[in-house]
């Protein structure tokens, strides 16, 4: 980024004794609206060369919770450190090497001669973890392959929602305060230059609102703050006709448009990661196994290579801990003297196919799964949310398929049903939290620098974390209620 362009302030980590999670929204938006190339002029792939390619992620989380002495707000990591003897507790350390090996791998690949790949996705609030427990060895491997220029082509952050919030049970005033707040935080940690090659956006358990609505204001949101694409699970989109997606059509980009209750549509680029099991797909690299048997690809006249996207836990299971240390770097030395078959990440391959002539109103298009329904019902060019709402009634009360809850990366887990005791505090935080501030920020966004605003902010957005429904009532609904209770007390 150029210094005309920067932002002059540097971000602190810690503002007010909290985690930097707002206050600077106009400079991010400098350093994050722009339209210039990410890794277009550093990347040596000569595409004519290529057949196909393989993008692979890893995503990070561990939630924050109020567990430490005296109640205090402490990250999961610190927890298993602490209480070594529970459950998978054990496998402390195991995560925390997870969670910076990359900054080992990556140097001593290029050191010989590789050019891996990989996206990275780390909840907001496991970085302010990593900063609670003072494991700077962490992030010093985290900002030596961000921040040094010699290893910027090879790695891509990818945004996300700062405390792993499910966005379709998000209230939609909050889908933008987390976007924001992590933006903030990795800015505050890896500075504004490294912000502003963050375009893509990994969803939380890759859930994928299908609420037109939500859907709108999400992909709004995401735009506003710079983001070019996303990820998207298969079996969460569809055709315009409803029908699914042809498989050829899982490895280009494709165009994912919504269309809100008043007839509006938006849209933007979708890469997809297909099903399967992920954590093992990308441990054993099956992306790259899989793309040496795809082909060349046409988006309009233009010939691509198909590109197959995974993502997976970057930490979790014996896989990522065990199978992935065995096989990600072997297939980089093998593919030094393979111009068939290559690793790319997302923005570098849509860069790239753009490059080469792509126009990205070619790309195929689709929509949140079960929007062919409601526009069955609903004439788009004469929508009100009134007449969305009916058919969306109409539909729940004869379909038993259709569903309002989105889609995430499994079908067998509810994010609402049973959980009316951690969404209905949520959402009533959410609705004092805005009613206290949206007018005071909007007459002063100054506002948004004190303390008070912070705090309250920091509690919203930590109650809306997806772990305290995805681990059952019990523990970890208590720590919802408790959060709850905290960010009431300051917002009354």
């Amino acid at each position: 980024m150029s210094i005309a362009t920067a932002p002059r302030n540097q971000l602190t980590v810690v503002t007010n004794g909290l985690p930097n999670i707002c206050g600077w929204s106009a400079e991010i938006a400098i350093a994050v609206n722009h339209d210039r190339p990410i890794f277009l002029a550093d990347s040596k792939i000569d595409l004519n060369q290529v057949n196909a390619v393989f993008a692979c992620a890893l995503h990070m989380h561990q939630p924050t919770i109020p567990a430490g002495a005296n109640g205090e707000l402490i990250s999961n990591l610190q927890n298993m450190f602490e209480h070594p003897n529970d459950g998978d507790n054990h496998n402390a350390e195991a995560f925390a090497w997870c969670y910076s090996r990359m900054g080992d791998w990556i140097p001593e690949l290029v050191a010989n001669g590789c050019s891996p790949r990989i996206m990275l996705d780390y909840s907001g609030n496991l970085l302010w973890g990593f900063q609670q427990m003072e494991r700077h060895d962490i992030l010093a491997k985290l900002k030596k392959i961000t921040c040094d220029a010699a290893y910027q082509p090879y790695v891509e952050w990818l945004g996300t929602m700062w405390s792993h919030a499910v966005i379709p049970s998000t209230p939609i005033p909050d889908l933008k305060l987390h976007i924001q707040a992590w933006q903030h935080y990795f800015a505050a940690i890896f500075g504004y230059e490294a912000l502003a090659r963050v375009k893509g956006f990994s969803p939380p358990e890759m859930h994928l609102p299908n609420h037109p609505d939500t859907l709108y204001e999400y992909i709004k949101a995401l735009k506003e703050c710079g983001y070019r694409w996303l990820l998207v699970q298969e079996h969460s989109v569809e055709r315009l006709d409803g029908s699914g997606l042809e498989h050829d059509d899982k490895y280009i980009p494709n165009r994912l448009v919504a269309r809100n209750s008043q007839g509006e549509t938006i849209s933007i680029t979708a890469l997809i990661k297909t099903q399967g099991s992920d954590t093992k797909l990308v441990a054993q690299m099956q992306p790259y196994h899989e793309a040496k048997g795809r082909g060349k690809q046409m988006i309009g006249n233009v010939a691509v290579p198909s590109c197959g996207s995974q993502i997976a836990d970057g930490e979790n299971g014996g896989v990522m801990m065990n199978e992935y240390a065995r096989d990600f770097q072997p297939v980089w030395y093998e593919l030094k003297d393979n111009q068939n078959v290559v690793g790319l990440n997302g923005t570098e391959y849509i860069e790239l196919i753009e490059a080469a002539g792509v126009n990205p109103q070619d790309y195929p298009v689709c929509q949140a799964v079960g929007q062919h329904k409601i526009w069955q019902q609903v004439n788009p060019d004469a929508a009100t949310p009134e007449k969305v709402d009916r058919a969306i009634a109409h539909l729940q009360a004869t379909d038993h398929q259709f569903h309002m809850d989105g889609a995430s990366w499994t079908d067998d887990l509810s994010w609402v049903k049973g959980y009316e005791n951690v969404l209905e505090p949520m959402n009533q935080l959410s609705a004092m939290f805005h009613q206290k501030y949206d007018a005071l920020v909007a007459e002063d966004p100054e506002v948004t620098k004190t303390k008070e605003y912070q705090e309250a902010l920091l509690y919203l957005l930590l109650v809306e974390t997806s772990c305290f429904r995805y681990w059952g009532q019990g523990t970890w609904t208590d720590y919802a209620r408790e959060l709850f209770r905290r960010g009431e007390a300051l917002l009354k």
